[in-house]
């Protein structure tokens, strides 16, 4: 009675489409054995209708909770929803190894769905973050049975991601292992530690060395941080059979994926978005101004996916939809000023990449660089740059948020334009080209473009980090580093009156794991070395940032209308 209630008013409070049914029946930890014997504990929720075709949802974050308001609104709209915890989790036996056991224990799980009585010959895939790397882990061998999937703030891999730059997201990673391993503790327990600000999460993202650091976030050592800290080389074997992008083109089914301006795995959401294109499919895209745990995002993915699933697993008409065809496939907020809602044929729109120069004074403008003598700032890992919102995996402390605390420090250069006499917006990818002499051959480049609003308050944007050595990025004669660095792609409009910065510093901590400047390993670097780096900015080294401009002539109309 309790979850029928809870169905019904979410329903109503999120502006879902009305229940098919409000009979659903809920069968609990079903052991699915798998080719190895180990059980899967599993929830079925069973709709009373005929011919209900199945919704699979494989996570490591329990059956309870958000995910049981899930599996009931699910099934209360016709689908039988099948929630099962990967091994190792909530009571599934194994030990958990992300994304080791993915491939096989999903086909296995199908194949027991096919064994069952109300198996109807179809499936979708639903999640978000983890739940979706378990869906690209199954898609490509799932055939012409996997009718749709729904992939929300995730990718095919998560090699890019945790190595973004070949730095280590640190933050990222032991955040999750810390998250992990607290599922295994008391309720109560767990939020007296988020009370007190998780201090020993806090004191394992400052240790040194990084091998330790999950020991002191959890008390207990964790394999899967132990091996990421040893294979980050970008040719390690260790991530051929944990990244499943290379067989994108042999996915048949229709894809959604949702994703935000601020989310940890924006960059490579939007690559698989383009492997799909390339291969001919229609993947439809929503990319909001969210984080990787937006209320929001979760409302929209929960919205976009019914109707995905409504429309390609059991054939109906989504609601809103005009039988004239359908809406567009790419659906973006444009942040800033007039911020509101795109309709796009494609991502990226056309654009201008224009090119916008670093010059002396702090300058930045799309004039050409002049000669100029380089600024330079001085690095200590020791007192490590300090990250500041931007994409994290905690929405708390991640996106947009006034940088001017971190641009008062002396290891940060910042360029600023004049005042905008016109909007200037830009939709699509962002990259810079920094030239740079440093006294260390082992540092990182971090840039970063914020919206400084007429009070001076200075809103990140997009950001990026490259991790420098020389068997990457040799020095040329003089002494100079080009370093390209991608940064997140955007949808932002710059107001009239409004000024474009551009940060170059040497970190962002702990987001990043910060560069010893020694070129020692990853997981046991304890020596820390200082050093003086200059940017240069003159006419035979331009750094600047190129941003995809979109034309006033050409820019689309926005709607202010929720994307759902």
């Amino acid at each position: 009675m309790l979850d029928r209630l809870a169905t019904r008013l979410a329903t109503a409070a999120l502006r879902l489409p009305p229940a098919r049914t409000r009979r659903v029946t809920l069968t609990r930890d079903i052991p699915v054995r798998v080719r190895d014997g180990v059980p899967l504990r599993t929830d079925h929720y069973a709709p009373d209708l005929p011919a209900a075709p199945t919704v699979l949802i494989r996570t490591p974050y329990g059956r309870g909770g958000p995910m049981r308001l899930l599996g009931r609104v699910a099934a209360e709209r016709g689908f039988h929803v099948v929630i099962q915890s990967c091994r190792g989790t909530f009571g599934s036996g194994g030990a958990f190894a992300p994304l080791v056991h993915e491939r096989e224990d999903g086909l296995d799980t199908l194949d027991w769905l096919r064994r069952q009585p109300w198996w109807s010959g179809a499936f979708g895939m639903f999640g978000a973050s983890y739940q979706g790397f378990v869906q690209w882990a199954l898609a490509a061998d799932a055939g012409e049975e996997l009718r749709a999937m729904v992939a929300v703030v995730t990718a095919s891999g998560t090699r890019d991601s945790t190595y973004a730059g070949e730095s280590f997201a640190l933050d990222t990673v032991l955040t999750w292992a810390e998250l992990l391993q607290a599922q295994t503790v008391p309720w109560l327990a767990r939020q007296w530690e988020l009370k007190r600000g998780q201090p020993r999460l806090v004191a394992a993202l400052a240790h040194l060395p990084l091998a330790e650091a999950d020991r002191v976030a959890t008390g207990v050592t964790v394999p899967f941080f132990q091996e990421w800290l040893r294979h980050h080389t970008p040719d390690a074997d260790y991530w051929h059979p944990r990244v499943f992008g290379g067989r994108i083109a042999e996915v048949q089914a229709p894809v959604a994926m949702v994703s935000g301006w601020h989310d940890i795995f924006l960059p490579a959401q939007l690559r698989d978005f383009a492997a799909l294109r390339a291969a001919g499919a229609q993947p439809r895209l929503t990319v909001g101004p969210w984080t990787h745990g937006s209320p929001g995002l979760l409302l929209a993915g929960l919205r976009d996916g019914l109707d995905h699933l409504d429309e390609h697993l059991a054939g109906r008409r989504p609601r809103g939809r005009s039988a004239a065809g359908p809406t567009a496939p790419v659906r973006v907020h444009v942040g800033g000023a007039g911020a509101g809602w795109r309709d796009l044929p494609d991502w990226p729109p056309p654009s201008a990449p224009t090119p916008w120069h670093l010059h002396p004074a702090g300058g930045l403008s799309t004039a050409a660089p002049v000669p100029s003598a380089p600024d330079g700032f001085h690095y200590d890992p020791a007192d490590p740059t300090p990250s500041l919102g931007g994409p994290l995996l905690v929405a708390q402390r991640a996106g947009p948020v006034d940088n001017r605390p971190v641009e008062a420090r002396p290891d940060v250069l910042t360029f600023t334009s004049a005042p905008l006499d016109a909007p200037v917006e830009v939709i699509g990818p962002v990259r810079a080209e920094i030239h740079l002499r440093s006294e260390l051959s082992h540092l990182d480049v971090f840039v970063r473009l914020c919206d400084v609003d007429r009070r001076g308050r200075s809103w990140n944007v997009c950001d990026g980090l490259v991790r420098v050595a020389p068997d990457r990025f040799p020095a040329d004669a003089a002494g100079v580093v080009r370093v390209p660095v991608e940064l997140w792609p955007t949808a932002h409009r710059f107001a009239a009156g409004h000024r474009l910065r551009v940060q170059v510093s040497g970190g962002a901590h702990p987001r990043y794991a910060r560069n010893p400047g020694t070129g020692e390993p990853l997981g046991t670097a304890v020596t820390l070395r200082a050093g003086w780096r200059e940017i240069l900015h003159d006419p035979q080294c331009p750094s600047a940032v190129v941003l995809p401009v979109v034309p006033p002539a050409t820019q689309l109309s926005t709607s202010r209308k929720n994307p759902s």
